[in-house]
């Protein structure tokens, strides 16, 4: 039995002393170092050794927060503020931008409603609001930051834009002086500029500042060693507003010219692209639907879960609210446009859902109920949306009497136009919606309405033209329809307010069929005196000339005849008759046949073939042998089955007309 050695004693194990930390005013120095040198990662992690050192520092946690944003770790910057909210700092800022930065917006928003306004809180809460689509109430913050006397350009190019994105572009010169602007550093603020010129339909002028825009953006960057792709990734929004201000000054060509442009160059700015191809489909129109489908299905996708559908390469965060509706209703149009229904239906509910209560989303449902026959449906959606918003109702009531016209319910399209404030009493609206009461057989309301604008421009002294107007389709309506009386008065009007012959024609008839016959006496003397044309010589005459001639009264003398004709035929040229390539008039060779264009069998020289119908007829199963009859005259018969073969092989046949048929006897 082997013994084990005596183990050997270990030596004491001797404690290293740890080196001590470096002092708290070095480490917030590299801090500070790092902070103002960008360099995030190194501030993060000396921000971690202040902590280890002194928990619940509030400089060093807010300084790893930000580091953290700034080095685009949101996740780890919300985790970082989530885990400090039991410290006594309040660093809820943070924690609402963090939560904008990963699309959380109603979450961002309810937690800066808890927060004092001050001009980071308004800010930041602008451009959630931004986001989510509510322009009136960005608006609104943008103009309390504007009360707290910040002056940024910065501040001045968002409240541009979220005036702009509200429908309020006339405010827009109480920020910046449109004439003014581009004295300024900046482009985004002359390119904002320029987009409310565009809202204010100055098309003129928008173009002249994008294009200052474009410049001052060349220089800029290229003065900060931008690469000439950066400079035009930067500047590609400019290049799309220019093209889309192109497309509305009615110059489709260079518009076209200029999206195609943008598109080849292939941008590393997906909201540019999306926006190009969208106005690209949307001004090509119907030409090629399958092509228009095959560009927009590149930036939209189908979603998971609830949402059915998004749009890709982050558009979502990317494009406003309207510019994704637009993107999704073009969508939906081509769709329609190929005829695929199923799929309309599914984009359809998904547009209603993300875009709800929208003008767009009604029109693009009407639309959808129109096309599969549903007519009366979709008028009932566009008067729900009308009577629902009666601040966006007139493009929506427009639609819908378009709609109801084309489905012959000329009552529903005309009271549709008479809702319209802006345009009831103008001339051309009133002559629509009096054609479709007459139509629809609603004489006495086709009489109210007349009345109703004659009234209108009567008492306006500025508009004459369109109180003429009105005078004269009021009259000709009523004398066509027997009102003789009320047409009678309204030509008496025109005759002293507009004169002219049409009025005083329109009065004698009206007049006269009225049974007031000195009236209609008066008004024809009125006419007879205005008339230039002498009755008698007009009797004498031999009638109507050719047209655009004078009628010669007086008869001319023979001599006179024969000289016109002889000037007649000095005047008649004489020319060489034009003959085939190559044909030699002296050599002319036979005539052509003068049927040569008629078809063969309408030729006089045509002879139809004869058909040869004494051939005989091979009946029977096949390989039978067909034996001929006796001969003519009577000859002898061989037996009663020759005679019997003869019969049946002549029975068959069909008797030929003008022919006589023999019966034959049997032995």
């Amino acid at each position: 039995m082997t013994t084990k050695a005596k183990e050997k004693p270990k030596p004491p194990v001797t404690s290293i002393p740890s080196s001590p930390p470096p002092p708290l005013e070095d480490l917030f120095s590299n801090l500070y170092r790092h902070s103002q040198n960008s360099e995030f990662k190194q501030a993060v992690r000396v921000a971690d050794q202040i902590l280890s050192i002194a928990p619940g520092d509030e400089d060093a946690m807010r300084c790893k927060i930000v580091a953290l944003i700034k080095s685009d770790d949101i996740d780890r910057a919300l985790a970082t503020v989530q885990a400090s909210e039991k410290l006594p700092i309040d660093i809820s800022f943070y924690k609402a931008y963090c939560l904008y930065r990963q699309n959380k917006l109603n979450e961002a928003l309810e937690v800066l409603r808890g927060l004092e306004k001050n001009a980071s809180v308004l800010q930041l809460e602008a451009q959630v609001l931004y986001r989510l689509g509510k322009t009136d109430a960005c608006a609104d913050s943008y103009e309390k930051l504007q009360k707290l006397k910040i002056d940024s350009l910065d501040l001045k190019t968002n409240i541009i834009a979220a005036l702009i994105s509200a429908g309020r572009a006339s405010d827009v010169q109480g920020v910046v002086d449109p004439q003014k602007v581009t004295s300024s550093r900046s482009f985004e603020l002359v390119y904002n500029t320029a987009c409310s010129l565009i809202e204010k339909m100055k098309y003129s002028d928008a173009e002249k500042l994008l294009l200052a825009a474009r410049r001052m953006g060349q220089e800029m960057l290229m003065e900060d060693d931008f690469a000439e792709e950066e400079i035009e990734n930067e500047l590609a929004p400019i290049a799309v507003q220019l093209a889309y201000v192109q497309q509305l000054m009615g110059q489709p060509q260079e518009a076209l010219e200029a999206y195609t442009d943008i598109l080849n160059h292939n941008l590393s700015d997906a909201s540019s692209l999306a926006i190009a191809t969208n106005n690209l489909i949307a001004l090509k129109g119907a030409k090629d639907v399958s092509d228009g489908l095959k560009k927009l299905d590149r930036f939209i996708e189908k979603g998971a879960g609830s949402q059915r559908f998004q749009l890709a390469q982050g558009l979502e965060l990317k494009l406003s609210s309207r510019q994704k509706e637009a993107i999704y209703a073009n969508r939906l149009l081509l769709v329609l446009q190929a005829n695929k229904l199923d799929q309309a239906r599914e984009l359809e509910a998904a547009i209603s859902e993300m875009f709800c209560d929208t003008l767009i989303s009604a029109l693009l449902k009407a639309s959808l109920l129109a096309r599969e026959n549903k007519a009366t449906k979709a008028e009932e959606t566009l008067e729900q949306f009308a009577n629902r918003f009666p601040d966006k109702a007139k493009p929506a009531l427009l639609a819908l009497a378009q709609l109801a016209a084309a489905s012959n319910h000329p009552l529903v399209a005309a009271n549709s136009l008479s809702r319209i404030p802006e345009i009831q009493h103008l001339p051309a609206a009133v002559a629509t919606c009096v054609a479709l009461l007459e139509r629809a057989g609603a004489l006495d309301k086709a009489y109210a309405l007349l009345d109703a604008a004659l009234r209108q421009w009567s008492n306006s002294k500025a508009d004459v033209p369109k109180l003429e107007l009105i005078v004269y389709a009021a009259a000709s309506f009523k004398l066509k329809h027997g009102l003789f009386v009320e047409a009678a008065k309204l030509y008496d009007e025109a005759v002293r307010r507009f004169g002219g012959v049409e009025a005083l024609v329109g009065a004698v008839i009206a007049a006269a069929r009225a049974g007031q016959i000195e009236m209609a006496e008066s008004f024809e003397h009125k006419l007879r005196a205005l008339s230039s044309v002498d009755v008698d010589s007009l009797e004498k005459s031999s009638g109507a000339g050719v047209m655009g001639k004078p009628i010669e009264v007086a008869s001319l003398s023979i001599e006179e005849e024969e000289k016109a004709k002889a000037r007649a035929k000095r005047r008649k040229r004489k020319r060489k008759p034009r003959y085939p390539k190559g044909f030699d008039p002296a050599n002319p060779g036979p005539m052509p046949d003068p049927e040569r264009w008629l078809p063969k069998r309408e030729r006089s020289s045509y002879r139809p073939k004869r058909k040869d119908k004494r051939a005989a007829q091979v009946r029977g199963s096949q390989g039978s042998v067909v034996r001929e009859g006796p001969a003519k005259g009577g000859g002898s018969q061989s037996g009663s089955h020759q005679s019997g073969n003869a019969e049946a092989s002549t029975s068959n046949k069909a008797p030929v007309a003008g022919s006589k048929s023999r019966k034959k006897s049997r032995f």
